[in-house]
């Protein structure tokens, strides 16, 4: 992609309208926490005050907002106490620049590596830097300092009291997950009825997992509903992919075919009922069309073999689905437990027990190489830079341009510079409107804080439709936040406008300068992903080789780093297509066909998992010798696309000719999803194999490529003018 085009995506995104649910409820709780100790502060001691409060308020309040599955009171807290301890120590080191801008560049640093533990995390240390460098400026005491961080961090507190005494859709966000899992299931089934080999994204599953996941205190209190059908939505996945290939479930034609996909429509019937059950806290509802079709008829039944058995283990998955949902609204203890080792849920750990959690996370990503690391780097950068630079204009407030930067950046390209654009029209927007009252409304400090309070509530509300929509009430508060004060409008509207495009602009420059590029990551990214993959397929086999229990969880948890390797995959690939470079190592059309192959393999790979037999039951010790030769296969085929050369899969095919043939073969169903995992390899293999002259000239051809893509663009531009 080139950079004009690159660009014009990043203005497009940073402005568009997002479809989100918006949630007034939370929007107007938080806001009336602010509403609640800045009054008291404008009331009792003084505007400084006042926007101390609201600091604090407001940020713990936007934390609450981030997509995370702690209590939002726990996340409310820790923001109050983080933006507090920062508000202290930048005051102490805030008399002179040889001590202030080492404790800037340290902290900003440290708040970079904190997207090493999640966003959530990284966003939330963000505003402390912002928060260290609005507030050194009001204190005038140690004691005062301690007082206003006390303030602060009372922000907070005051936020986690009304979420404790005010509870808005307890667990909401974890039933959404989980019925979004579901319905993506049922949205799959559907599919199939008209493309039996269509691909399944687990990224829903992926998150439900995550939801699921809870401390040993949250578990005490989850509904019970949450807790058996994310199982069940793993296991119906494979039952509807089985029963509708063509390959191993119902014939491509004829009366079994429609039998399969009634059958497919009337689960995602139930799917759907089951996931609105759980995201509503009712009773599931189906219509009585889809529970007659899941009926099976012993003596009229038209499917035969691996397809009967799969359509037997579907309505029998199904029926436990209902009965879960049908419970959608009551809440109790969790159920017998049925994880491993007799473990009762996923556990996740408390606040304590996550400081090594976080210790490792964080020396994982200390390296060179790392998108994260490589972020801390330009965010201490920047934040130092861009206070110096601020600081030596003949403006006030020189702060706003450090935070600008420092609040837009991300590890990655797309989002960053989407962020900037965003935050600069967002706040032209809010600054032009909030002065407008300010100047019919004259001096009224009560009045602009309850006006603060408001473009507060209206940027919670907005929070999920876009940066640029809720950065522009976020303007609009800090402007009445500035006018209850005393500040002039004169002044600090264009101070504003101009520090936030100077900021935008350092943080656009400091990924020129210092880029973390996705693209040449791409071949390492696909070969995590090809070798998670065949151990996946591998402990597949395994367990038709021998059924066990043991065998059973190894192919889970291969099945677990599989998808968080195609999830790293498709992140990068995503990011890279964003790129404003030329591709290295994997061409765009090459790292496509081979995405589609790694699908492929995946998808056989569940197919075979579908027909796993129970414990004790027949075993196929050909699988166990293809299990062996396809590990090592993908485990070298690995290193040959990180090393840019073309993979082999000799043994694979040794182990297939030495097959039984199909008279004597007692597993047909596991030889022909081999046999379907081998071409999605052959497919992976033509994909990313190239000739010496083509590994020359294959960037070359990708330039190329971009540049007839733009130039037809520009025709088809001009002619829609001409045409106008």
């Amino acid at each position: 992609m080139t950079w004009l085009r690159a660009l014009r995506e990043v203005v497009r995104s940073g402005l568009t309208l997002e479809e989100a649910r918006l949630e007034p409820l939370l929007a107007l709780r938080t806001a009336v926490g602010m509403a609640i100790i800045i009054g008291p502060a404008l009331w009792l001691a003084s505007p400084a005050y006042a926007a101390s409060a609201a600091l604090g308020a407001y940020s713990a309040g936007a934390a609450t907002f981030q997509r995370t599955w702690r209590p939002r009171k726990v996340i409310a807290l820790g923001a109050g106490a983080g933006l507090a301890l920062s508000t202290f120590v930048g005051y102490l080191a805030a008399g002179r620049l040889v001590t202030l801008l080492p404790l800037l560049a340290v902290w900003a640093f440290v708040a970079g590596m904190a997207w090493a533990v999640g966003s959530t995390a990284g966003i939330v240390a963000a505003t402390t830097v912002g928060s260290m460098l609005v507030t050194i400026t009001l204190p005038t005491s140690v004691g005062r300092a301690l007082e206003h961080a006390g303030v602060i961090a009372l922000g907070g507190v005051v936020q986690a009291v009304l979420i404790l005494l005010f509870p808005i859709r307890r667990w909401g966000a974890h039933r959404d997950a989980l019925a979004d899992a579901l319905a993506a299931v049922a949205d799959y089934a559907r599919r199939l009825r008209h493309d039996p080999t269509a691909a399944f994204d687990p990224e829903p599953l992926m998150t439900a997992r995550d939801a699921a996941v809870v401390t040993p205190s949250q578990a005490r209190t989850r509904p019970t509903v949450l807790h058996g059908p994310r199982g069940l939505a793993e296991r119906i996945l494979p039952a509807v992919a089985a029963l509708a290939d063509p390959d191993v479930g119902a014939p491509a034609e004829g009366a079994g075919r429609d039998r399969a996909r009634e059958l497919l429509g009337a689960a995602a019937d139930v799917l759907d009922a089951a996931a609105r059950s759980i995201r509503r806290g009712t009773p599931a509802e189906v219509p009585p069309a889809s529970a007659d079709v899941l009926r099976v008829d012993e003596e009229h039944e038209v499917l035969e073999g691996p397809a009967r058995r799969a359509a037997e283990r579907l309505v029998e998955l199904l029926g436990e689905a209902l009965e879960i949902a049908g419970s959608g609204s009551t809440r109790g203890g969790p159920p017998a437990p049925h994880g491993p080792a007799g473990a009762p849920f996923l556990v996740r750990p408390t606040m304590l027990r996550l400081v090594p959690v976080v210790v490792r996370a964080v020396r994982r990503e200390l390296r060179r190489d790392s998108p994260v690391f490589r972020h801390a780097v330009r965010l201490a950068a920047v934040a130092v830079l861009g206070y110096l630079i601020a600081t030596r204009l003949p403006l006030g407030h020189g702060y706003w341009a450090p935070i600008a930067a420092v609040m837009v950046m991300r590890p990655d390209f797309h989002q960053t510079y989407a962020r900037a654009v965003a935050r600069l029209a967002g706040t032209l927007a809010g600054v032009a409107l909030a002065t407008g009252m300010v100047r019919a409304l004259g001096p009224d400090a009560q009045l602009f804080g309850v006006l603060a309070v408001v473009s507060a509530g209206l940027s919670y509300t907005l929070i999920r439709t876009g940066y640029a929509y809720s950065q522009c009430f976020t303007a609009a508060y800090v402007v009445f936040l500035l006018a209850m004060g005393g500040q002039a409008w004169e002044q600090t509207v264009p101070e504003r406008v101009v520090l936030t495009l100077l900021g935008g602009a350092l943080a656009m420059l400091a990924y020129v300068v210092f880029p973390a590029w996705e693209t040449p990551r791409l071949p390492g990214r696909l070969a995590d992903w090809l070798a998670a993959n065949g151990r996946y397929a591998a402990a597949v086999l395994r367990s038709h080789a021998e059924p066990t229990r043991e065998h059973r969880a190894d192919m889970r948890r291969a099945q677990l780093a599989s998808r968080e390797a195609r999830a790293a995959w498709q992140e990068a690939y995503d990011q890279a297509r964003q790129e404003p470079i030329p591709p290295r190592g994997l061409t765009s059309r090459e790292a496509e066909e081979a995405q589609e192959a790694l699908k492929g393999f995946d998808r056989a790979a569940m197919l075979m998992e579908s027909l796993v037999p129970r414990a004790g039951g027949p075993f196929t010790p050909e699988a166990e010798r293809l299990a062996e030769a396809l590990e090592a296969d993908t485990a070298q085929a690995a290193v040959a696309v990180r090393e840019h050369r073309n993979p082999d899969w000799g043994r694979v095919e040794d182990v297939l000719q030495a097959w039984p043939d199909a008279a004597a073969d007692r597993s047909p169903v596991v030889r022909r999803g081999a046999e379907l995992q081998k071409q999605a390899l052959e497919d992976l293999a033509t994909a990313v194999s190239r000739t010496p002259l083509e590994r020359d000239t294959g960037s070359a051809r990708e330039q190329q490529r971009a540049r007839a893509a733009l130039a037809a663009e520009g025709d088809e531009s001009a002619h829609a003018q001409r045409g106008g």
